[in-house]
């Protein structure tokens, strides 16, 4: 069951867009995520999906069929809210039931979808419980035990695991991830969290100020970013951006505070380079040597990221396997692999020769 966006737009009026021109191809039985910051539509995307919200512009197609007009119950799919959405007067049994009954179907339809739905969900055991009574992981696997239930091909996620807590966010991850491939069924998933879009989605749309600034596979948003803001937005650490000029056709000079050699040819004379955490060293250094003063260093565990400010000012971050010790107002000496990305005036970045030729 395919679903296909095409330059679908939303206005609440003339001056105030909340969607532009979004399109995308999302293939049937693909795990796709919306993901972006707060207030960028995404959670309004996909109730234009679903039909809750009416769309301004463009064409919305499921299974082939265009569903602009078609009401929400017409689009044979099923959604799962971030607040579970489920009656608090109702046992868990009920609960998933509840939509079933009110499409009249057969009653021993009814009872083998939701005791298999239950069964999946591992929530057999608690079918009498009232969800006061559930944690809120439970609860949320009621929401995807109803989801199940319905027997729809398409299912929408708005931000199902915001309210969980860390060590439970990650445990549910696996399992609505696990549950998809088991049906098989076209999951589109909103979150603003980076780290479930990158472990869970077959393809990425990153979304920001209204517009798509990119759809991928995890792989090429890390690895290829087509801009200054999803380079920013995924990886943690947070990116190192900082202006830079060139010196040659492989060489960049980073404001005065060190130089890049780089495998990729620059022709312009002014860039941004962006530089994850993991591609610059840090070492202990004297005064005249030292380009970089310590403000605070993090022990994870595995690695430390260390914080310094340049000479020039500019804020870095740096990430050092293991446990490192820099103390505060240390001065330090900071260089950078090759391996960085270039971003043209726009902020958008110059690929690289071979993308180029491929993209041709």
């Amino acid at each position: 069951m395919s679903t296909i966006l095409n330059q679908v737009s939303k206005q609440y009026s003339e001056k105030e867009d909340i969607l532009k021109n979004v399109s995308a191809e999302i293939e049937t039985g693909e795990f796709f995520v919306i993901v972006g910051p707060s207030g960028c539509g995404k959670s309004t995307l996909l109730r234009m999906i679903a039909g809750l919200t009416s769309i301004s512009d463009g064409e919305i197609s499921i299974d082939g069929q265009v569903v602009n007009d078609l009401q929400p119950k017409d689009r044979k799919l099923t959604m799962v809210f971030q607040s579970y959405a489920l009656f608090p007067f109702l046992n868990v049994w009920d609960n998933v039931a509840f939509g079933l009954k009110a499409r009249n179907i057969d009653q021993a339809e009814v009872h083998q979808r939701v005791n298999d739905a239950l069964d999946m969900v591992n929530l057999s055991e608690l079918k009498e419980r009232k969800p006061r009574e559930l944690s809120g992981g439970q609860r949320q696997r009621v929401a995807l035990a109803r989801a199940v239930a319905s027997d729809a091909k398409l299912c929408l996620m708005d931000e199902p695991l915001s309210n969980l807590d860390a060590q439970l966010r990650i445990k549910m991850r696996q399992e609505i991830y696990q549950l998809q491939r088991k049906l098989g069924i076209t999951l589109i998933y909103v979150t603003h969290d980076q780290v479930e879009a990158m472990t869970m989605a077959d393809h990425i749309m990153v979304l920001n100020d209204h517009e798509v600034q990119q759809i991928g596979t995890p792989t090429e948003i890390y690895q290829q970013p087509a801009n200054e803001f999803v380079a920013n937005f995924f990886g943690t650490p947070l990116i190192n951006l900082l202006p830079a000029q060139r010196v040659d056709d492989r060489t960049l000079n980073v404001e005065g505070d060190f130089e890049v050699k780089t495998e990729q040819k620059i022709s312009e004379n002014e860039v941004n380079v962006g530089i994850r955490p993991g591609e610059l060293h840090v070492e202990a250094s004297d005064e005249l040597n030292a380009n970089a003063t310590v403000k605070s260093s993090e022990f994870l565990g595995d690695e430390t990221i260390v914080y310094a400010t340049m000479n020039s000012e500019h804020e870095v971050r740096v990430l050092i396997p293991g446990k490192a010790v820099f103390a505060p107002y240390e001065k330090v000496k900071i260089t950078a692999s090759g391996n960085v990305f270039l971003f043209d005036a726009n902020h958008k970045r110059i690929p690289f020769e071979s993308e180029e030729l491929v993209n041709a």
